[in-house]
């Protein structure tokens, strides 16, 4: 499934019409509409020379989590290890931060630019355990076409 996704993940972000923060909206709102169990998507990315991610483009509820310091959650863990993370439940992580009582599991791909680790995508999902390893090399292909426009 994911895999027919992929020509519109190039042509969302080859829009260069649009600034890259519309098109990483856009991005995250296909995302979100054509996987059943993305329900909140979104971008963190590094602030400046800061030890903390800042949020970027997202959709799904409003968080209130717009600066993470890094090894904080999954995400600032993500931020830290440089490695995909995929939580199956987060009842079970102790270092996790809620963002909201319908969320039942995330998944979090580094997104590197140049080798280096400059931010994540980061997607909560209500259903319980419904990420693959075709997700994770999904958002890794999502990661490494948004690079090439950062």
């Amino acid at each position: 499934m994911h895999q027919s996704l992929k020509p519109s993940v190039v042509d969302i972000l080859s829009q260069h019409h649009l600034s890259i923060d519309e098109r990483l909206l856009a991005l995250c709102k296909f995302l979100q509409q054509n996987i059943a169990y993305y329900n909140w998507v979104g971008f963190y990315f590094k602030n400046g020379d800061k030890e903390e991610l800042k949020l970027g483009p997202y959709v799904g509820e409003p968080t209130e989590h717009t600066i993470i310091p890094f090894g904080k959650g999954i995400c600032g863990q993500v931020a830290v290890s440089n490695e995909n993370f995929v939580v199956p439940d987060v009842q079970a992580q102790d270092n996790y931060i809620a963002c909201s009582i319908s969320v039942k599991s995330e998944i979090v791909i580094p997104l590197f630019l140049n080798g280096e680790n400059i931010g994540q995508i980061d997607i909560d999902s209500n259903t319980p355990d419904p990420f693959t390893a075709e997700d994770e090399r999904f958002l890794e292909f999502v990661n490494a076409k948004v690079a090439e426009i950062l």
